[in-house]
């Protein structure tokens, strides 16, 4: 979700007159800043919706590291995801302002890059956080999670899971939409390697031809519209077995779709997004394994990047190997695994989100 997912998952901004009313608090703290690397420069962070977790980390971190580095921190939300006219706003906004740079997760990765083109040209530090844009390097840099490790991660813990109690998996794909985008593409073949089933186009979720896959439905990261897949699937298959799911709401969904259907304690369910209410599912077994994200940290770490920039005009690089900056992933389980390293849901209470 990226939720996104994704997703997947949800996730936060004007015409002038209608900025206020559109984005609410502009300036959110940072407003005494000064001193510190940033000299009270102006950073912004647009989020696609000031509603999701997710997105509410993200502020949480921007906003700690601009008061720790001494910028004036703005921060704008879309009303809803999708909502690119908003950001599209929210820019020529941060441009107006003079601000140095910003962060932003698009809702729409193609249609916001020619406003990002105009706050490049006009000599602002661009950063993409957890979902790239399209192209990728219309940004200077992209601070995420690695989807296809988060992806594997589970399916290697899957993977071990079903050979240690020879069991044959009947799987379930709980996909985010079927837009194709990338978040979902890399998580679902992340899981299929992970798992050891062969992935076929690299642009297109799954592999149809695997026997073990019993079928893919949507969830758009919703819990109601994960119990609505989960119910689709198990009426194609009812001998299903593991499901995988986008996103920790929609895997909530799924549980409580088995969970009427009597099936709850057959069915192992894997995940991704490591907030806080997926780490509690964890721990009281909804959840077998969930990959966490640090959305907070791609934030801290995005809002530190602009402060260098402002002060000698250095531009991040990305993790090597990548074109992008990895900001980690952790799997978390309370069912451990030989030959997969995991923390268990106390260790994630303590770090959800960080």
């Amino acid at each position: 979700m990226r939720g996104s997912t994704l997703i997947r998952r949800g996730r936060l901004g004007p015409a002038l007159a209608a900025t206020a009313l559109l984005f609410g608090t502009a300036a959110c703290g940072g407003d005494d800043g000064g001193g510190g690397s940033g000299g009270g420069e102006i950073a912004g962070l647009i989020t696609k919706t000031d509603t999701n977790p997710f997105f509410v980390k993200m502020k949480e971190g921007a906003q700690q590291a601009a008061t720790q580095q001494g910028l004036k921190l703005q921060s704008f939300a879309g009303k809803q995801d999708g909502d690119n006219e908003a950001q599209v706003q929210a820019i020529e906004s941060l441009m107006s302002a003079g601000a140095k740079g910003f962060l932003i997760t698009p809702s729409d990765s193609k249609a916001i890059v020619p406003s990002i083109d105009k706050a490049r040209q006009q000599g602002m530090l661009v950063i993409a956080l957890d979902t790239p844009t399209d192209p990728a390097n219309a940004v200077d840099a992209t601070f995420a999670t690695d989807n296809y490790q988060a992806g594997k991660l589970i399916g290697q813990w899957a993977k071990a899971k079903f050979e240690k109690e020879g069991k044959q998996a009947k799987i379930a794909m709980l996909d985010l939409n079927a837009n194709q985008v990338s978040v979902d593409v890399k998580r679902d073949q992340g899981f299929l390697d992970g798992f050891g089933i062969q992935v076929g186009d690299a642009n297109k979720i799954g592999d149809e031809n695997d026997p073990r896959i019993v079928g893919h439905d949507v969830t758009d990261g919703a819990e109601d519209k994960g119990r609505t897949a989960m119910e689709n699937l198990l009426q194609k298959d009812p001998s299903i077995n593991l499901v995988y799911t986008i996103n920790e709401p929609a895997a909530a969904g799924a549980y409580q779709a088995l969970k009427a259907a009597g099936k709850d304690k057959a069915v192992t369910i894997v995940s991704i997004d490591g907030g806080c209410p997926g780490v509690d599912n964890v721990a009281k077994g909804v959840i077998g394994a969930t990959s966490m994200q640090f959305p907070l940290k791609m934030a801290s770490l995005g809002v530190e990047a602009i402060a260098k920039f402002a002060k000698n005009g250095e531009k991040p690089k990305a993790t090597e190997g990548k074109d992008f900056v990895d900001t980690g992933v952790q799997l978390i389980t309370d069912q451990p695994q030989a030959g997969v390293e995991a923390k268990d849901s106390a260790w994630g209470k303590q770090n959800c989100w960080g």
